[in-house]
């Protein structure tokens, strides 16, 4: 475990000058281990007395914000009981109140008898729906500006979005809090990041010192590259490999490639956590784009379903629109491509040849035949619409290369293209163990665009020159309104790109 002070930047100083503030992140990046470890901290060194709790168990009460403000006092007094020491307890009882005003009065009697500074960390706060919301934040905000002397020291509010970007039912619409927040006296937001790679080698390093079994520097390499940081992954892959995989001597970045490919197919809780996301209009509206390579009409509407999402932590924070790690861009991608695979009926074996490659040209050519029955049904059926025939094409891939190989995808706003590199493992003439790669690309022609033979074998040239192939397959898809039929524009040939090499071209 890292040290709380190292992933909750500022939050002492804070605390020290009695502020108000927020902490926000995306799930299962280590919020709440933090929080409870630098409240245990505070506690023990004696200044202040710091409390955590979660505010999820009044999710299911709504608007009913008499019932939340009762409900939260009551896991304040049995939290305090566990975790603070007598001096700092809460009265016997709480002080009568009316509905609406209960936790401010009672927060101010605890304050009156305990003697330390009072300090919470309330996760979870975007949990409290509506007016419930709406309600606590307000007290929370008399507390501060009427009695600041006479009320909590510091409050940390703790949950996946930035207070000030909170939506509340009501209604319609959605209306932002913005600057008529309750809780404008918040002074600053601490948005708990995913781990650096030095991060990732001490924690990992912490099991070496514990047990002397070491991760090789390219598995570190490789883990980081996997998970970015994303802290629920990081320890993941670790567990995997250690108490699942059972490897008993150094961890090397096979193991670790098998653990993300077992973490990907488990769909781990943190994992199915987001997949039920990829429904909402806010994620898709931002992810189709991302997975089609189109350029955007960016509106505010967009911007603010950027900002949702990067929350959730399925984009990476910057101004770069890209999805957050590799295993959440896997993830993504066999979700949406997981109803379709099932309406594919090939037999991966029967694409395998005896030395354990994989028959390319024969999956193309079984593809163009599927691709010319299955083609138009397939692109109707699908949800994220613009992205249809980029997610058939990885389905079809996916289901044939499943169970052996690995793919490997590339895609982005304005990318125009979707790399794919399909990376499978067999036996050489020495009996060693090796590994085919097949480098493709996909490329979609929308009305009013040329056709983009010449620029997709450019950008082929350079995907390979990446890869060092001498060889690809350059996939054309026309869904212009004029296309002719599917059946007659569907084929493919031989061709050679600008810089020589062999191509494959399909039409489709």
């Amino acid at each position: 475990m890292l040290p709380a002070a190292e992933r909750l930047v500022g939050a002492r100083e804070y605390i020290t000058y009695g502020e108000y503030f927020v902490i926000h992140a995306p799930r299962q990046s280590g919020k709440s281990t933090s929080l409870l470890q630098l409240a245990s901290q505070l506690t023990a060194e004696g200044e202040v007395a710091a409390l955590y709790i979660s505010c999820e168990v009044a999710e299911p009460l709504g608007d009913d914000y008499t019932a939340v403000e009762n409900l939260l006092l009551d896991v304040l007094r049995r939290e305090a009981a566990h975790s603070l020491p007598d001096d700092a307890q809460p009265p016997h009882e709480w002080p009568a109140a009316e509905a609406g005003s209960a936790l401010l009065w009672a927060l101010r009697a605890w304050v009156e008898t305990c003697r330390r500074p009072l300090v919470l960390f309330l996760d979870e706060i975007d949990s409290i729906q509506g007016e419930s919301l709406r309600s606590v934040l307000r007290q929370l905000r008399a507390g501060y500006n009427t009695a600041r002397d006479r009320f909590v020291h510091s409050i940390a509010l703790c949950g996946l979005r930035d207070v000030r970007d909170y939506k509340v039912a009501s209604g319609g619409e959605e209306p932002r809090l913005g600057s008529a927040s309750p809780f404008n006296i918040k002074v600053e937001s601490i948005r708990l990041g995913d781990f650096t790679y030095d991060e990732v080698a001490a924690l990992y390093g912490q099991h070496t010192a514990a047990t002397g079994q070491e991760f090789s520097t390219r598995a570190i390499d490789l883990a980081y590259y996997y998970t970015k940081g994303q802290p629920w992954l990081t320890n993941a892959l670790a567990s995997e490999v250690i108490r699942r995989m059972k490897i008993a001597g150094t961890i090397t970045d096979d193991h670790i490639d098998e653990a993300k490919e077992r973490l990907i197919l488990a769909r781990a809780t943190h994992l199915d956590s987001l997949v039920y996301k990829l429904t909402d209009t806010r994620v898709r509206q931002v992810l189709e784009p991302l997975l089609a390579g189109t350029e955007l009409d960016v509106d505010d509407i967009y911007d603010d379903s950027v900002s949702y999402v990067r929350d959730l932590g399925l984009i990476a924070p910057g101004k770069t629109i890209r999805i957050a790690n590799p295993i959440y861009n896997e993830v993504i991608v066999r979700v949406l491509t997981a109803t379709l695979e099932h309406n594919i009926f090939v037999e991966p074996s029967a694409f395998r040849l005896p030395d354990g490659r994989l028959d390319l040209h024969k999956l193309l050519t079984e593809f163009i035949a599927f691709w010319k029955e299955n083609g138009e049904i397939m692109l109707i059926k699908k949800g994220y619409h613009e992205a249809a025939v980029q997610l058939v094409v990885m389905a079809y891939l996916q289901r044939v290369v499943n169970g052996g190989g690995y793919i490997g995808r590339e895609y982005g706003l304005g990318y125009k293209r979707v790399d794919l590199l399909v990376r499978q493992p067999y036996t050489d003439a020495d009996g060693r163990r090796a590994w085919q790669r097949e480098a493709i690309e996909l490329k979609v022609r929308r009305d009013g665009e040329p056709d983009p033979l010449d620029d997709g074998l450019i950008q082929l040239d350079s995907y390979l020159d990446r890869l060092d192939l001498d060889h690809g397959t350059l996939a054309i898809f026309d869904r212009r309104s004029c296309a002719a039929p599917l059946a007659e524009r569907t084929g493919y040939t031989d061709t050679t790109s600008p810089a020589g090499r062999k191509i494959l071209l399909i039409r489709g």
